[in-house]
């Protein structure tokens, strides 16, 4: 006899997955300004408290090529999807982990270079 939020299920996680919505950022960027962003980000993410194996499985999620494959990533870990685009989640314990866009998609005003 177990409680009954021991075993996964789409009960506990019923959030899908699904690209987020298109945004602007403040100023246009180049693809090499949104990469320091996000690696800054991810490299600080200690910070913002959490477990690793968590922030971890968020970054993978969040560099999937493909949704399927996010979608596994999320439900193997455990996390707890708040918001479908992937900038609200949980982990079993609650602790919640806020991703920003620009580590999940790409903005509408990136510089394409040639």
């Amino acid at each position: 006899m177990g409680c009954a939020g021991s075993t996964q299920n789409t009960a506990d996680n019923p959030k899908k997955l699904r690209k987020p919505k298109p945004w602007k950022h403040s100023q246009a960027l180049t693809r090499a300004q949104l990469k320091c962003m996000r690696d800054e980000f991810w490299d600080t993410e200690p910070h913002y408290g959490g477990q690793k194996e968590i922030w971890d499985a968020l970054r993978a999620a969040a560099e999937a090529t493909d949704l399927a494959l996010a979608q596994a990533i999320v439900d193997s870990a455990g996390i707890i999807i708040s918001s479908a685009d992937m900038t609200t989640c949980y982990d079993e314990r609650g602790a919640k982990y806020e991703l920003p866009k620009y580590v999940l998609s790409e903005p509408t005003n990136l510089i394409r270079e040639s």
